[in-house]
Order: C-alpha cells, then structure tokens, then sequence
C-alpha cells in the first residue's frame, strides 16, 4: 500500500514534535519534511509534492494561507491547517483546506482529521488512476484510428470492455447507456463524441439517441412512413428513424473496402 507522503509546516519545534509523535505509530504515513517557515515549506511542497501537508495557519513572513493561495489547485495537496484562533476556520475552507486544529489539539481530534485526510487522498488517487488509464485508451484510439475497448468505472471496479461486444448504444445526457446482452454500464461520454470514435462501418446511428453494432443485428421488419424495426440477435427491438435510414442501408449498398 502506497504510504501517505505528509509535511509538517509550523514555526514552534514543539508544535512540529507534537505532530510528529502522534503520526509516528500509523503504518500508513510517511513524514517527508518538516519546515518552520511559509518560505520553506512552498519550496519543500514544489520539491516532495507531499500528499498532505499539516501547517501553521500563522507563521512570520508568509503565512500557511499565502502558501496555500500559490500553489496550482490541480497539484496542490490536501491541507489541515493548524491554527489557535477559531476565526480562521472559515478561511481555511474558503482555500480548499480539509480541515484545521485548534489548538491545543488532542489524540482524538487529531486521528479525525487524519482520518478524513486519508479518505479524501485515496479517492483523489482513484480518480487520478481512472483518469491517466481513460488518457491511455485514447491514445490508443488515436493510434489505431477507431476504439477496440472502453475503460468504465463499475463500483469499485475498472471494467475493459471490447466495442465489438457491444450490442447498442443509448443516449443518457452526458453520458450513454452500453448494452452487452441483458447487461448495461453507464459511461461517461456524450452520443455525438462517441460515435466519432467508433469505426463507422461497424457501428451506425440508428436514431437520435441510439447506436447499433451492425454485427449484433439479426433482421429488419419494415414499420411505417418508410422506417424499420431492427431485430437484435437477443430479440431486442429498436426503430429506425427515416432521418437516420441511410446510415444503416448505405452501408450495404456500397462495396466493400
């Protein structure tokens, strides 16, 4: 298990001492520096980009707030300020901190901060893994000219699926509705970027909200006003809308590639 990289920012050794004792036993933190001073501890957090920083809300010359205001939002790590004045508080949270002390502090409140911190920095480090493999298959999509799989987070699983097990595709908002079988995952992906990304002759716009993988589709029945019932190989029906009519028999009108 990656350990949880922290820094301890306070310009009183004593209050530093503290920290570090009741950090010292837990397994699953790392102490990478310790600074008395806002000067420091900026150049300490560009250096060891700590997951979690404990610091000093009011320290000389640069305060814990000032530090915190030049970091990058998107780099910056998760703060608990530490402060002996309770109108710091608000402050605190107005910079994106995820909590503070008040001194003086006990065990007890202590390990709740901590425990929060934990929790915060272990969703932030699966978000961050669901985003550089999302990156990945991208680029793999690029590479190749059209998506082969798609990565999608179910629960607390990442999911791989083939497009080509794909059966149809169905709008959601922001986000569509993959059906595999009687299975379907949501994905976060608008209609119209998706469609972009999948080969055209494997998959076709059936209708304004629905793809179709061309492979899983048994048979057509003719409806009405010109359009059509497809019927899926697992006996699911979908319309196919006259405005999208070609899509589907255009392709087999022309010769193959």
């Amino acid at each position: 298990m990656l350990k949880i990289r922290t820094l301890i920012v306070d310009d009183e050794p004593f209050a530093r001492q503290k920290i570090c004792n009741m950090l010292r036993n837990d397994p699953d933190v790392e102490i990478v520096g310790e600074c008395e001073n806002g000067w420091d501890a900026l150049a300490e957090i560009c250096e060891q980009q700590p997951d979690l920083v404990f610091m000093d809300m009011l320290m000389p010359e640069k305060s814990g707030l000032e530090v915190l205001r030049e970091l990058d939002e998107r780099t910056a790590p998760h703060v608990v300020f530490i402060t002996a004045h309770n109108d710091f508080a608000l402050q605190a949270f107005e910079t994106h901190a995820l909590d503070y002390l008040l001194k003086p502090f006990d065990y007890s409140r202590f390990q709740k901060a901590l425990h929060r911190a934990r929790t915060q920095i272990q969703l932030k480090k699966n978000q961050d893994i669901h985003l550089q493999l999302n990156r990945l298959m991208r680029q793999v999509s690029i590479q190749t000219g059209y998506l082969d799989r798609l990565m999608l987070k179910n629960g607390e699983e990442i999911l791989f699926l083939k497009t080509a097990e794909i059966d149809w595709i169905e709008a959601a908002g922001n986000y569509v509705n993959l059906h595999l079988g009687k299975k379907a995952y949501l994905y976060r992906e608008t209609m119209n970027n998706l469609e972009q990304q999948l080969d055209p002759r494997k998959f076709v716009r059936i209708h304004r909200s629905r793809i179709v993988n061309v492979e899983r589709i048994c048979k057509l029945q003719s409806w009405s006003h010109g359009e059509y019932v497809i019927i899926m190989k697992d006996d699911t029906e979908l319309l196919l809308t006259r405005t999208y009519r070609e899509n589907l028999l255009g392709l087999f009108e022309r010769p193959a590639s």
